[in-house]
């Protein structure tokens, strides 16, 4: 019989302070998201008081702990390197649970700690944004609820009318099967099928389809004098595969008409609208609030940086809080309950300024390497990966890529999300090293050029990129087209 042994073995194990992971979870947040944050932080937070932007006197810390956007020193505070020391598995210790005769009260709000944060909002002057009104623009689901109010439906028909355009996506399909549709609502699909063909009457023409087939046919059906129009809906319905394939040889033997008929068709039908429902949304599901400012400040190329806040509140911590904390004389349970809130105000303030300083120095590092491309523009762009910018600012690779995930930054040339700076890099004939980005903006230049009836193979553009100085090989073409969604030589042409 064999014996049993208990054996201990130490593990090193690596805990994340909160504050840590506070920090992490921040840095990653885009600029609407990190609205949201701050403003539900406020309302969970009592120690955390929002600044009204009417105030006229704004507390004088507040300008003891100005970080002007602008002007941001490149030093990373000494807190922030404890945060870069976590993403390359160097975190601190988790500290002692401390009581509360651990406290020092008086030490707790050290002078040095930032204890108010205010957003800014780049114009392109340096001053900051005041919000412009944005005009009303109705949703789509709004203009076809109007609409089918006009028609003659009862409760029931009028439920089912709300729920097939709550499921109405962006392109203006229905992206829910009818038949779950009128199993959630526990009414017949007759009923379902009645209220979605009045939907699809209503406008736009063709909202509402549940496939490009469908909603191709229903803006044909809405067009004045149906008979003119008998043909390319004889070949949606009886050659759709074939026709959208262009095999438009095999539509016409198909259906016993000429290839100029399907020629004709074809002007007829690629004319109609293949998503309905682009343009109709709120613009502002469609706004992208960039997160940086570049902006040029003299004629000799040199840039700055600017962090564009947003909507983001201007906070600190609240006084009278305060004072009640460093008092100490009131109840055991109430000193735990303010320790506990006014760490967690704290560490939520000194994470986002780090959040602050991260970005601003991760763009500036950017904007050093890619230099020519603010100068000059897009085709100037350089190979760079995200372990060039991790080196220049001595952070670690990860810290980088949860900085660029999800940002924008706005530029002479437009607005680019930060994980646009970075790609791979190919050698050219002449021995330089250019961005992959510029062969795929080359490609689509010479599709954008060809002649649509006689669209170029994949090999015959790999052979005027080889002409050019950039000698890649057929499938690379292959794999860049796709990349930028552009289809084969055969669904390209045109007749």
């Amino acid at each position: 019989m064999h014996e049993l042994r208990q054996v201990q073995r130490p593990d090193l194990v690596q805990y994340l302070q909160p504050q840590q992971i506070l920090r992490s979870e921040l840095i990653q947040l885009p600029m609407l998201e990190l609205e949201l944050r701050v403003r539900a932080e406020l309302q969970e937070n009592p120690f955390l008081e929002e600044i009204a932007e009417d105030e006229a006197v704004v507390d004088k810390q507040l300008a003891e702990v100005d970080t002007d956007q602008s002007s941001a020193s490149l030093e990373e505070p000494a807190e922030l390197v404890g945060f870069d020391r976590l993403t390359r598995g160097e975190a601190d210790e988790a500290p002692s649970p401390r009581t509360d005769d651990d406290v020092d009260w008086e030490g707790f709000l050290a002078d040095d700690d930032p204890h108010v944060y205010r957003a800014s909002r780049f114009t392109g002057s340096g001053e900051e944004l005041t919000e412009l009104p944005r005009p009303f623009v109705q949703s789509l689901a709004e203009y076809l609820e109007d609409q089918m109010r006009l028609q003659r439906l009862d409760d029931e028909e009028f439920r089912v009318g709300q729920y097939i355009i709550g499921s109405i996506n962006r392109d203006g399909f229905l992206s829910y099967p009818i038949e779950e549709i009128a199993r959630e609502l526990n009414v017949t699909v007759e009923t379902a099928l009645r209220v979605l063909r009045m939907i699809q009457e209503l406008d736009p023409p063709g909202i509402a389809a549940r496939d490009l087939k469908e909603c191709l046919l229903i803006q044909l059906r809405q067009l004045d004098e149906p008979e003119k129009h008998r043909i390319p809906l004889r070949i949606l319905n009886e050659a759709y595969d074939d026709f959208m394939n262009k095999r438009f040889e095999v539509v016409a033997r198909k259906l016993a008409i000429t290839l100029d008929d399907v020629r004709s068709s074809y002007d007829e039908i690629r004319r109609l609208n293949p998503k309905p429902g682009e343009g109709y949304f709120d613009e502002k599901q469609n706004y992208i609030v960039p997160d940086l400012v570049v902006a040029r400040v003299d004629d000799e190329g040199e840039f700055a940086v600017y962090l564009n806040d947003g909507n983001t509140p201007n906070f600190h911590i609240n006084t009278a809080y305060k004072e009640m904390f460093l008092s100490g004389n009131t109840d055991k349970k109430v000193k735990e309950f303010v320790t506990r809130k006014l760490e967690s105000a704290r560490w939520f303030i000194n994470a986002i300024h780090q959040r602050r300083t991260t970005i601003l120095r991760t763009m500036r590092a950017i904007v050093a390497r890619q230099i020519d491309f603010f100068q000059k523009g897009r085709e100037f762009l350089k190979p760079m990966i995200l372990q060039d910018i991790a080196e220049d600012i001595s952070m670690d690779i990860s810290t980088i890529s949860r900085v660029t995930s999800g940002k924008y930054v706005q530029t002479e040339w437009g607005v680019f999300e930060l994980k646009y700076f970075f790609s791979e890099r190919m050698e050219t004939s002449d021995g330089e090293e250019i961005s992959t980005k510029v062969i795929k903006s080359r490609l689509q230049e010479i599709i954008d050029a060809e002649e649509k009836g006689d669209p170029y193979s994949d090999q015959a553009i790999a052979e005027m990129l080889a002409k050019e100085g950039f000698p890649i090989a057929r499938r690379t073409v292959q794999k860049y087209r796709e990349q930028l969604g552009i289809p084969v030589k055969r669904l390209r042409r045109e007749i």
